[in-house]
């Protein structure tokens, strides 16, 4: 792979991570490790606050490559679809906000990788699905688990059972993403809305995330006591001193928090 398949850029604390395989943008295996090797990177940076991911020119992603998993047979694909989930959600797990920027087709590996932020701005001309079933398959990398957890099992099952697709609007009423703006704005909106992030509690968003999403996995009782373990874990941090002294000398909203 050219290492320009993916590549990131900074905005500030917000990294940028851009897709840039023309035409399509289609999802290498080489590039599937190039990403999950850049979450792991982003996780662990620290000036790092916020993530947006995106396509360069006029798509997101229009799925995996094709080409290249029609020549795996059975005993390579079992080996392949588990390092493929992994780097997917290397990237559903970096511990700071996720917004996905969705520009012209996000289909299959397309569609599941935006599935792995934590937001999903599209432009207007945008189409999602995941039509993998229209090759003989099902959806691999975390379609068939993300999808109906995000806008649930019948809708779910509509999309993958048929492969149809669906416009920007359609999506946005079935929860697929959360809000559509203007082609030309899309980029722009989706750093903006990372760029909040800037100046926040780090280690405060990054146990909230991690509360919701494995929360989400489990039962009450259990999410309860992932919730006090990063509840208490924060009052060890400088960011709840400092936002604590801030509120209550000078009201809240006021605090300059550090990340640490």
């Amino acid at each position: 792979m050219n290492r320009a398949d993916v590549v990131v850029e900074r905005v500030g604390r917000v990294a940028v991570i851009r897709l840039d395989r023309p035409p399509v943008n289609a999802l290498s295996m080489a590039m599937q490790d190039r990403l999950g090797e850049i979450a792991h990177d982003l996780s662990a940076d620290a000036g790092v606050r916020a993530v947006v991911v995106t396509g360069n020119g006029k798509n997101f992603a229009a799925g995996v490559d094709i080409k290249e998993m029609s020549q795996l047979g059975v005993t390579q694909m079992s080996s392949r679809v588990k390092v493929m989930q992994e780097c997917f959600t290397a990237v559903a797990k970096i511990g700071k906000p996720v917004v996905a920027a969705v520009n012209g087709y996000a289909l299959g590996g397309g569609c599941e990788l935006a599935l792995c932020a934590d937001r999903r701005i599209a432009g207007e001309s945008t189409t999602l699905g995941q039509p993998e079933i229209l090759l003989g398959i099902m959806p691999g990398a975390g379609g068939t688990q993300r999808l109906p957890r995000l806008i649930g099992s019948s809708a779910a099952k509509d999309l993958i059972f048929t492969g149809r697709r669906v416009h920007a609007q359609e999506a946005l009423a079935l929860g697929l993403v959360d809000e559509v703006v203007p082609d030309a704005e899309l980029v722009d909106r989706a750093v903006a809305w990372a760029a909040q992030f800037e100046n926040s509690p780090s280690w405060a968003i990054s146990w909230a995330k991690e509360s919701i999403d494995t929360g989400l996995e489990t039962d009450l009782d259990n999410g309860l006591t992932i919730e006090a373990t990063g509840f208490a874990s924060l009052f060890g941090t400088e960011d709840r001193r400092i936002g604590m002294k801030s509120f209550l000398e000078s009201g809240p909203g006021k605090a300059v928090f550090r990340g640490r």
